[in-house]
């Protein structure tokens, strides 16, 4: 019989010591977890090597025609292919380029349905309001820049009965047969002072445009030149306004 005495021994398994190396290797104690400041290097290594990996992502074709001394061939031939192959894509999105006016009949087939193919945007306008106005010719210049956009436009007393005036104008945008987003007048959008980049913000954060696509207002136009044409906007709009009430005073005498 062995009567040695066994004497605890107390061990802390945080202690770097080749005793605890060797529990720890017969799985007597666990595995020591790593330092916060060992996982926030391995976290920044990481990102550095995502980063390295990713430097053509967002280049077009001739920012990497400009790398060809720079980079590896190999490499970048595979993110030339990849631009093409996008490019190829996108034109064979490109079957629109205009707002198409719409009935109410054909709304379900020209809206519901045919968002089931790609992003629809819908105007429900009222011509003798300034916001409206204003978000038509914005329309105008998304489907011009953005043609594989389908972009309708239907007075909305034709479209929906006794629709509110106050409501106008009305801009609701669909996807997959589902409204994403819909938005009453432009208050939220900048009311009376909308830009094309406000619109432009509302479908890159749907998904509707690549928040890195080159044909986005912030990467080809200053805030100067976004003023003078909201500013010429508006003094046509004026212009029009005075016209429409010395009509109405030509039909008062009639």
């Amino acid at each position: 019989m062995n009567n040695d005495p066994k004497i605890p021994v107390q061990v802390n398994p945080d202690e770097d010591t080749e005793w605890n190396d060797i529990l720890r290797a017969h799985g007597v104690i666990p595995e020591k977890p790593p330092s916060p400041t060992q996982q926030l290097e391995e976290a920044l290594d990481e990102a550095v090597r995502r980063q390295h990996d990713n430097r053509l992502e967002n280049k077009d074709l001739d920012e990497l025609d400009a790398l060809e001394d720079e980079e590896d061939e190999e490499f970048l031939n595979f993110y030339k292919q990849k631009r093409m192959n996008e490019i190829k894509k996108l034109s064979e999105k490109k079957k629109f380029g205009s707002v198409i006016p719409i009935s109410k009949n054909e709304y379900e087939d020209e809206v519901t349905k045919s968002s089931k193919d790609t992003y629809v945007i819908v105007h429900l306008s009222l011509q003798s309001n300034l916001q409206s106005r204003l978000l038509s010719s914005l329309l105008i210049e998304i489907a011009r820049k953005f043609p594989e956009l389908k972009v309708c436009e239907i007075p909305a007393q034709r479209c929906i009965e006794n629709y509110p005036e106050s409501n106008c104008p009305t801009l609701i945008i669909y996807h997959n047969e589902n409204v994403l987003k819909q938005y009453i007048t432009l208050t939220q959008l900048g009311g009376n002072s909308t830009t094309l980049q406000d619109i432009e913000k509302v479908l890159v954060d749907l998904g509707a445009i690549n928040e890195n696509d080159k044909r986005l207002v912030v990467n080809d136009e200053d805030e100067d030149l976004q003023e003078f044409r909201r500013l010429r906007f508006a003094k046509k709009s004026v212009r029009q306004d005075n016209k429409d009430d010395e009509d109405d005073d030509d039909d008062f005498y009639d």
